[in-house]
């Protein structure tokens, strides 16, 4: 009796533990990543340009270029830039040195100044006349023109709905060739959002005025991870 009491005690301490196990087994999943894209017309710029100037000196280099780039500047607000949309990105001045002689020492010649400013752009329609304009006043370094949205998120929400239902339609495509069902939802992860390389615009460009620009479409990408139980 002792014995068959034992062996019941024994086999009842035993099921608690063997359903905790087969609890902590996880459950199959399929894991997806959707994409979406969503094309969206430019509504603003960012201008990256400058003036470069040299010198004698290095107060002579900077005094030039300071009295160069303020006619930049007045130009730029004259044509309906806001003071908010001009920043100083770069200053800069730096010795000229003479060719390296091998029977000689290299020797500072002069001086060169460089003031960089980042320019937004919110009227597009007036960009090409705004880009000759500064040209023409003295701006002799342009880096480059971008193109982007003033407010993005929209676009950007419209490509996560978009990647969200890719994301769901690749699930239900792998669960059908593989025989199986999709579950519940464990877990959704969303990547890094992102816009497509806008057109750029080169100082090698500016030859005709105005200058002729065409802003095109902005693609914001977004992708979205989605993580399903599968039910057999």
């Amino acid at each position: 009796m002792r014995i068959l009491n034992a062996i019941l005690l024994s086999t009842a301490l035993a099921l608690p533990v063997t359903g905790a196990a087969l609890a902590d087994v996880p459950p199959p999943v399929i894991s997806v990543t959707g994409e979406g894209t969503v094309q969206a017309v430019p509504d603003m710029a960012t201008l990256s340009l400058g003036v470069t100037t040299q010198g004698a000196t290095a107060a002579e280099a900077l005094a030039e270029n300071t009295a160069a780039l303020q006619k930049v500047v007045d130009r730029l607000k004259a044509a309906g830039i806001a003071p908010r949309d001009l920043q100083t990105t770069n200053l800069s001045i730096n010795p000229t040195w003479s060719s390296y002689d091998s029977s000689s020492s290299q020797t500072i010649t002069g001086y060169t100044a460089s003031n960089v400013l980042t320019v937004r752009i919110r009227a597009l329609d007036g960009l090409g006349a705004v880009l000759d304009a500064a040209v023409g006043d003295g701006a002799n370094t342009l880096n480059g023109l971008t193109f982007g949205l003033s407010e993005p998120r929209p676009a950007q929400d419209a490509a996560r709905k978009a990647a969200t239902t890719d994301a769901r339609a690749r699930a239900e495509l792998l669960a059908e060739a593989a025989g199986v069902k999709l579950g519940r939802i464990l877990s959704i992860s969303e990547g890094a959002s992102f816009a497509d390389p806008a057109p750029m615009y080169k100082a090698a460009d500016a030859v005709a005025a105005p200058v002729p620009v065409e802003a095109g479409e902005i693609g914001m990408n977004a992708a979205v991870t989605i993580t399903f139980e599968i039910v057999q």
